[in-house]
């Protein structure tokens, strides 16, 4: 299998199965309910882990939620681990919804404060990181391959947190001394306080899948200063760290990035009320996991669409597909787990077998599941069954018209009569 890599910008290819496969998704800071564009990396690597599973990887799913952060202390002063604490359960509520299930381990940064200092003492005494009155800092210089990932040029890199206590503007915060309305802090050699971002993945990484692992997951935003961050500071303190970076797309509303500050965002649990958990998934699966995806009721209406329509393949007989199909959709997948190519292949299945067999991967097994309507409504399509029989078709019609009202359709079938939801 290929899949693209940010930092080579190209496709590599992963080892044989079963692997091991070891993965690490950059998951929230929690001070909001999410957005709909953050639950895009969360689905992207439950699929990966879902598909590289039926290959026959052995694989490990890392997904960390950042509980101590600026953005955290900012929405909720004074009460920010209560915030965390109830967006961190706000999270996992609403990527349960989405039917995927959960990653292998989903850390917190606040339950990895040992190996956190532990990472910053061993940057310490190798001199890439320095204490200025109970901060602590990564020496940028040091690094020389600062910048690879993001192609960003060190020299001309602006200061995105200042400081006085510097040495140098690029350098960026492991760790950071409490100040006034932090309410959350920890003893560490240099200060009470409290780790800075980009060092809480690295040790969470470490901690779950040692000291390298195969691929690191994100958004696209993240790939600077963020990832660039984690990988110079693990990479410093020696280890390999990811050997390939999977950078998913934004999603963009009316043209723009989704974002909480734009203040263009719509809520994942407000989303999953309006549209339903099969309708995001399949929305997300007409867009390929690099680049931006449109978010829009347009573009949700028409994947509510596909949803009804592989849901009418399952009312339908189910009918042999040709031989080399699920060749046809495996290929799609591990050209760069192309996922808008194998949901074209999949369109064009009767094969009721072979299209939950795809659909599963994708948590949409639930598909080619029949709804059983109502006894009322039976009963209505026995009447209406029995109408026909004795040709009052005026009572028929009557009887159908009851049945819609009640959110079904009845369908007219050889051995009687169907009934659809509407």
């Amino acid at each position: 299998m290929q899949l693209y890599d940010t930092l080579t910008r190209g496709k590599q290819e992963l080892p044989p199965a079963p692997g091991p496969i070891r993965m690490y998704t950059c998951g929230p800071t929690v001070y909001q309910r999410i957005h709909i564009g953050n639950a895009r990396p969360f689905v992207i690597s439950m699929w990966l882990r879902r598909w590289l599973t039926e290959r026959g990887y052995d694989v490990n799913l890392v997904e960390n939620i950042t509980d101590v952060n600026d953005k955290i202390y900012n929405a909720a002063p004074g009460h920010s681990d209560e915030l965390a604490a109830q967006a961190s359960q706000w999270y996992i509520d609403d990527t349960e919804k989405l039917g995927l299930g959960r990653p292998d381990h989903e850390p917190k940064a606040t339950e990895t404060i040992p190996e956190i200092i532990a990472l910053i003492e061993e940057l310490v005494r190798g001199e890439y990181a320095y204490d200025a009155g109970g901060d602590v800092y990564f020496r940028v210089s040091r690094f020389p391959d600062y910048g690879r990932l993001s192609g960003q040029r060190p020299d001309q890199l602006e200061d995105d947190d200042p400081s006085p206590l510097k040495d140098d503007p690029r350098d960026f915060a492991l760790w950071k001394a409490t100040k006034e309305g932090e309410d959350t802090s920890w003893d560490s050699p240099w200060s009470r306080g409290r780790p800075g971002w980009h060092i809480e993945c690295s040790a969470m990484a470490e901690k779950f899948l040692g000291p390298s692992f195969e691929i690191h997951l994100g958004g696209l935003d993240l790939v600077f200063p963020h990832h660039e961050n984690e990988r110079a500071q693990s990479q410093a303190a020696g280890r390999e760290f990811a050997r390939l970076w999977m950078h998913n797309g934004m999603l963009e509303f009316v043209g723009e990035k989704m974002s909480k500050s734009l203040g263009n965002v719509a809520s994942l649990h407000d989303v999953l009320e309006q549209w339903g958990r099969e309708t995001i998934l399949v929305f997300f699966l007409t867009g390929h996991w690099s680049k931006p995806i449109d978010f829009s009721e347009e573009t949700l209406a028409a994947a509510a669409v596909r949803v009804e329509g592989f849901r009418e393949v399952f009312r339908s007989p189910s009918g042999p597909a040709a031989s080399g199909e699920w060749e046809r959709f495996e290929a799609a997948l591990e050209d760069d787990f192309n996922t808008p190519d194998a949901l074209a292949v999949m369109h064009g299945w009767r094969d009721h077998e072979l299209l939950r067999r795809a659909l599963d991967i994708f948590g949409l097994g639930s598909l080619a599941e029949e709804e059983d309507a109502p006894p009322e409504v039976v009963e209505l399509a026995k009447q209406r069954q029995e109408a026909r029989a004795a040709r009052d078709f005026d009572e028929a019609d009557r009887l159908r018209a009851e049945i819609e009202a009640a959110g079904w359709e009845a369908r007219d079938v050889a051995d009687g009569f169907q009934l659809v939801p509407r």
